[in-house]
């Protein structure tokens, strides 16, 4: 999926109809893919399993950065680290 696609889902997700903010978004999924690399796990931009967990990140930030919460979401954290996990283990 390219990050067009993953853009539409996040606007879904975030319940935004406008395109004044794509650029914005759109640089929150390039700091989601970096921030999911420096953690280590190798993104297959192929998978759908990838590309959410891009959007999901991308959402996390945009909600941290209104202030809504802080903290990032327990379900976010367990992907992530089931995901490193499991490509340490050799599993993809």
């Amino acid at each position: 999926m390219t990050d067009e696609g993953i853009l539409n889902i996040l606007k879904t997700d975030l319940q935004i109809c406008v395109d004044v903010y794509d650029e914005y978004l759109e640089t929150l999924i390039l700091l989601s893919k970096d921030a999911i690399i420096d953690e280590g796990i190798k993104l297959d931009m192929e998978s759908e399993r990838d590309w959410m967990l891009v959007e999901l990140y991308a959402a996390y930030l945009y909600r941290k950065r209104k202030g809504e919460k802080t903290e990032m979401p327990r379900m976010l954290r367990c992907l992530l680290n089931n995901r490193l996990i499991r490509q340490k283990a050799g599993g993809g």
